[in-house]
């Protein structure tokens, strides 16, 4: 059987043709056209009083709205933003006010006339990822247990040469490991200068660090391509909170003196000062007595690490029921034939995965869990807490 297709039009003609006609009763009527009496009446006085151009359906908009802006009203609004790009409906609520404009629009008006004069950009959502572990931070025992690494505030030597001093300490002995300048504060300049550090004392336990690049970024667990290296080779990163630097105190105490002894006023080229940084390092490991170590000596508490650097890849280790899946280019994983995006920072690193129930599967990055992976949606991994710390690598 064919259905035939109807249109609004056609039947409201139909029904008022046949209402003017009188051949059955009009509640009759409206029942075989499905309609209310009410809907009904309405189409027969639009037809009786503008013919069939009456049928045309009308805009519900009211005629007067007596809770309008005034236009202007709504040009001072937008002269106001022309003025002030940044500010939004709060700040312009209380400038009119402060002018003394009289009937000042609600801050959602104001709004509303920015979004109409596209005055306002949506600004973009960013995906929901699993967050750093900031908790508990290790207290250092023993040399080599927890490394602090940062990068001093920049600054100008008098050629006017940009300084930016990256400096790496053992949090147990205050021993400086290394202060050199970097050229830029990027993950391209800063692993080779830790793959030297690493080659001279070995590796530590843990590596704290902010939450800045380029040892930090806002992406899954704050991991960089710097921070994720360093997983890879079995060290631990303990992210500080954001706005704390007093959760690197020892560090920080560290460059404090270092900016006074070694930056006021700061040598004539890099090359200078990079002497004086090797100077002082030397001094302050060697020579300088701390209080905090019952004035010893740094040199006197550090030890080089047992864990040596190795320049292969170290393999990281999954439990054998978990399923082993590598980071493509483009920071996805390929799982049962779909693509879930992770990270572009963990690119060719070993993610494993661990079947939790029939469609929900853990992905793990070494110790750290980076959340769910849901098999009936695609897209990235659903966000969780980070799980407990355990031993997995060789």
């Amino acid at each position: 059987m064919v259905w035939k297709e109807v249109e609004p039009m056609e039947e409201k003609i139909r029904f008022v043709l046949k209402a003017t006609r009188e051949e059955v009763s009009f509640k009759d009527l409206c029942g075989e056209f499905g309609i209310s009496r009410k809907t009904g009446y309405k189409w027969l006085r639009r037809y009786q009083g503008s013919g069939l151009e009456g049928m045309n359906d009308v805009s519900r908009r009211p005629i007067v709205s007596p809770n309008r802006i005034a236009a202007e009203m709504e040009e001072r609004i937008i002269g106001e933003r022309h003025r002030h790009r940044k500010w939004g409906p709060k700040k312009l609520y209380q400038r009119l006010k402060d002018k003394g404009v009289r009937c000042v629009p609600s801050e959602s008006t104001i709004g509303n006339v920015l979004k109409r004069n596209g005055l306002v950009c949506k600004k973009k959502r960013r995906r929901k990822v699993t967050q750093p572990d900031r908790g508990n931070k290790t207290e250092a025992t023993r040399p080599n247990e927890v490394w602090a690494a940062d990068y001093k505030g920049w600054f100008r030597t008098q050629d006017g040469e940009r300084c930016d001093p990256l400096t790496i300490s053992d949090l147990y002995s205050r021993y400086v490991l290394d202060c050199r300048i970097v050229s830029g504060q990027k993950i391209e300049t800063t692993q080779p200068a830790f793959r030297q550090v690493f080659i001279r004392y070995g590796l530590p336990e843990v590596i704290r660090v902010d939450n800045g690049p380029p040892f930090g970024s806002r992406g899954i667990c704050g991991f960089t391509r710097l921070s994720a290296w360093w997983v890879q080779m079995g060290i631990r990163v303990e992210f500080i909170e954001p706005g704390h630097p007093e959760q690197n105190g020892v560090h920080e105490r560290m460059h404090r003196t270092l900016k006074e002894e070694t930056a006021r006023p700061p040598s004539a080229t890099l090359s200078a000062q990079q002497r004086r940084f090797d100077r002082w390092r030397y001094e302050f490991n060697n020579e300088r007595p701390h209080e905090a170590l019952g004035m010893q000596k740094p040199a006197q508490r550090y030890r080089c690490s047992f864990r040596h650097y190795r320049k292969s890849s170290q393999r990281i280790l999954y439990p054998e029921h978990y399923k082993v899946r590598m980071v493509k280019t483009f920071g996805a994983i390929k799982w049962k034939n779909k693509l879930y995006y992770v990270s572009e920072s963990l690119h060719g690193m070993a993610l494993g995965l661990n079947c939790v129930s029939d469609d929900r599967v853990e992905v793990y990055f070494a110790d750290t869990l980076l959340g769910y992976l849901v098999e009936r949606e695609t897209g990235g991994l659903a966000p969780l807490s980070p799980a407990p710390a355990k031993d997995r690598y060789t």
